[in-house]
């Protein structure tokens, strides 16, 4: 399979900035939740399909609501896309609901916790150690 060129790839930052500036700014559906994010935007070479990755920060239910919000303005944001972005064709829109966001700050947390849990652990040896040393002083003197 052919890496994605360098023109591809500026046409797929291009497309993700203005996607995030339509979503954000334009449409006015209440359900669509205003923590809403572009993480990643891939057009094909052909300029037909474009996979835009959502990311919304909040409840499942609340990313539904917005998922289907966005099916719904899907028409208008490609519209708004093909006003503000000069392309040969403009794509169609798929969007994917990307939970890498709350997958990382999950991860994240339970990082916290084992390391969290390994600091206390070590405090406690040293804590043993210390005392340890104190008794044998006291025992050589």
């Amino acid at each position: 399979m052919k890496k994605s060129s360098h023109k591809n790839q500026r046409i797929n930052g291009e497309v993700q900035r203005e996607l995030s500036r339509i979503i954000s700014r334009e449409i006015k559906d209440p359900r669509i939740n205003p923590m809403t994010s572009v993480t990643d935007v891939i057009v094909t070479p052909d300029l037909k399909f474009c996979k835009a990755f959502i990311s919304v920060l909040g409840d499942a239910e609340s990313a539904k609501e917005t998922f289907a919000g966005l099916q719904s303005a899907a028409g208008y944001i490609r519209r708004e896309l093909a006003r503000s972005i000069n392309l040969r064709n403009t794509p169609e829109l798929i969007f994917v609901m990307d939970n890498s966001i709350e997958y990382g700050i999950e991860m994240s947390k339970k990082i916290d916790e084992v390391v969290g849990g390994d600091s206390d652990a070590d405090v406690d040896e040293t804590e043993a150690l210390e005392d340890e040393t104190d008794l044998n002083g006291d025992e050589d003197e």
